[in-house]
């Protein structure tokens, strides 16, 4: 038999040529709340439509692209919630990321002009836009981190088994929420969050929210240079790996390997790409998101991140799934 040869066409260039709009489609429905709405019985297109308030022709426009982009499926003349919406865009769960999920989105004006910014001379600063953060932006940001930082600090609790453990400090831990969850398994850790000034200050009213000022303070700093505590036997550093380069990673790893207490543990949470750096997309695109916000931070492979690790006198240095194809938990020893 002759075999056919597929002929190449342009529907997946297309496609992600379109993904400023499907973002637009999802943000819009967060906004709207329209997968509540779903959630809660309005499942045609009539009651969707009463619900959210929008004429029907708007509200069977949404629909259809949420259905498209598997969002929502469609059984019948009824609709329901995809297994992840349902449980992470339902507000009132205490899943719910909605928030994180519009604050990502929010620079859609400036990823217009990343060609630009890809071809600048401008030579970028080493943090970039961290180095001057304003209470406004600390605020704005942190808020929208905790909703699914809280979640990813519940995960690390139930990975890492801290009953032995004493105190632990946490780099660049922004909202706390890693802390706070910790303290909710383990009530006998003292923790510490070192950041920004201005991110202490949003940090130190989560604590509070949580009545865990007793447990849990704050460390007001630049973590990336200044002087660590030297009595924690955990150390944390999540969800901000792409914000720096190697330099800098390398003199975290090291001054946290001198601080660390003999015996314990330090975990690298972060957005790692696979060894040949093809991927995953997520992880690849927060090394991109950089160019914005002008610092030299890239993406980090996980075998790069072991080399940083064992280089800073790191010993038994593992990779732990954390959110397969996003994010990876690279925990190290100080034997």
């Amino acid at each position: 038999m002759t075999e056919v040869k597929q002929k190449v066409g342009t529907i997946r260039l297309q496609n992600l040529s379109y993904g400023h709009k499907a973002a637009a489609a999802l943000m819009a429905a967060v906004k709207l709340d329209l997968f509540s709405a779903v959630s809660t019985g309005a499942n045609t297109l009539a009651d969707i439509a009463q619900k959210l308030q929008m004429n029907p022709l708007n509200a069977e426009r949404l629909v259809v692209a949420c259905a498209a982009m598997e969002l929502i499926h469609k059984e019948g003349d009824t609709f329901r919630n995809a297994e992840d919406v349902e449980r992470f865009l339902v507000k009132g769960k205490p899943t719910y990321i909605g928030p994180w999920l519009l604050f990502a989105g929010s620079g859609f004006d400036r990823w217009k002009d990343l060609a630009d910014l890809l071809a600048s001379p401008e030579e970028p600063k080493l943090l970039g836009m961290y180095e001057s953060l304003t209470d406004e932006a600390a605020r704005e940001y942190h808020e929208a981190t905790y909703s699914v930082g809280l979640g990813a600090g519940i995960r690390f609790s139930r990975q890492v088994d801290l009953s032995q453990r004493t105190k632990i400090l946490d780099l660049g831990g922004g909202s706390g929420a890693y802390c706070i969850a910790a303290l909710q398994k383990y009530p006998h850790l003292k923790a510490v969050v070192m950041d920004f000034a201005s991110v202490c200050k949003v940090t130190e009213e989560f604590i509070a929210e949580w009545h865990l000022r007793r447990s849990i303070s704050t460390l007001p700093g630049d973590f990336t240079k200044d002087a660590f505590p030297v009595d924690a036997d955990v150390m944390i550093m999540a969800s901000n790996l792409p914000q720096y380069n190697q330099d800098v990673l390398e003199s975290i790893f090291q001054r946290a390997f001198q601080a660390l207490l003999p015996g314990g543990e330090f975990h690298l949470v972060g957005e790692t790409l696979d060894d040949d750096k093809t991927g995953p997309l997520g992880p690849a695109l927060w090394g991109l998101h950089e160019v914005l916000n002008n610092s030299r931070g890239r993406s980090h492979s996980e075998k790069e991140v072991i080399g940083y690790l064992e280089k800073a006198g790191f010993k038994n240095v593992t990779v732990n799934a954390f959110v397969p194809g996003s994010i990876s938990r690279i925990t190290g020893f100080k034997v």
